[in-house]
């Protein structure tokens, strides 16, 4: 049982977003978000973050990470922060400290998501039964899923942006013969998220116009390719969106995820007219002998701001309702 008030924290590669349920059952209040590069540890963004809103000093806590909660001590996939319990707990004199990986209260939150806070990507299914796959690509990609069982619910985390991604045709395997490799691989996250939106635009302009130059802001590959003023922008767009359907197909398939998928990270939400074009789709449904299945499955794109805070206070005010994985630090224990 978390005691109230409750700090929520989402903490990615690049910013870390903290909050704060004062009562049980209560919507979470929002702190600041903190540049993850701007602190040395997670206790100095936290203590900078209650040092700016005036809220009152938080009872526990709960931290959503971008990292494999397999350890008391979890390092970020993406940024040289150590996250501890132990060590967040004793800096604040906390009772609890559930540590836990940043896709699970996404995940928790798509049990309850409010319609208008999505944008449909294909058939409309209203509230479809069955487990539902979330996942995002931003600093990097997440993925988890919400399985029914009984009168629970099971969220299910998962490393699957660090699976292989291949070529499906001749085509992407020109491309793929010039993306640069993370760790000699070339896994999900090494393409969809944003440096995997750099590494895909280097590729293809590597392709198209021979020789190689210096990776391209993420950012500025979205805006200069939905505008058209860089051809190799636009292409690189074009892949991202039906790469990200192929994946959300295969997770979906993996799940049997007739719920649907719901789409967060940084990136989706501002490609969404890309998305709605036919290629995310069309990857998404290309998955014979189950393509007709395929074609019932609903996808959408996580539009609310904060998704994760939503998912923190639904797993702090009703904990008893979700089984997760994470690892819990108490005073005392």
């Amino acid at each position: 049982m978390f005691e109230f008030p409750v700090l929520v924290g989402d903490i990615g590669g690049t910013n870390a977003r903290f909050g704060l349920i004062e009562t049980r059952g209560a919507a979470p209040q929002v702190l600041s978000h903190e540049p993850t590069a701007g602190h040395a540890d997670p206790s100095a963004a936290i203590r900078a973050s209650l040092g700016k809103s005036g809220a009152p000093a938080p009872r526990s806590a709960i931290l959503a990470i971008a990292g494999r909660v397999d350890a008391p001590a979890v390092q970020l996939t993406n940024a040289h922060w150590v996250v501890a319990g132990e060590a967040v707990g004793r800096d604040f004199g906390l009772s609890r400290v559930t540590i836990v990986n940043d896709y699970v209260p996404v995940a928790a939150g798509a049990a309850g998501i409010a319609p208008n806070d999505l944008t449909t990507i294909g058939p409309e299914r209203g509230d479809a039964p069955g487990p539902r796959v979330v996942l995002g690509p931003g600093t990097g990609f997440g993925a988890a899923a919400l399985v029914p069982y009984e009168d629970r619910l099971a969220i299910v985390s998962t490393e699957a942006g660090h699976t292989d991604l291949g070529p499906a045709d001749e085509a992407e395997a020109r491309i793929w013969s010039a993306v640069e490799r993370t760790d000699d691989r070339i896994t999900v996250e090494t393409l969809l998220s944003g440096p995997g939106l750099s590494r895909l635009h280097a590729a293809i302009r590597a392709v198209r116009a021979g020789g190689e130059g210096p990776l391209c802001d993420p950012a500025e590959i979205t805006r200069t390719g939905l505008s058209g003023e860089d051809p190799h922008a636009q292409e690189a767009l074009h892949l991202f969106c039906h790469l990200l359907g192929r994946v959300c197909g295969d997770l979906a398939l993996t799940f049997l995820a007739t719920g649907g998928v719901y789409i967060g990270g940084g990136i989706a939400p501002r490609i969404v007219p890309l998305l709605r074009e036919g290629g995310f789709r069309e990857a998404f449904e290309r998955k014979a002998p189950f393509a007709a299945q395929m074609r019932e499955i609903p996808t959408s794109v996580i539009t609310v701001k904060d998704p994760a805070f939503g998912g923190l206070a639904a797993l702090a005010s009703e904990g008893g309702r979700f089984v997760y994985h994470g690892q819990v630090w108490t005073a005392g224990g």
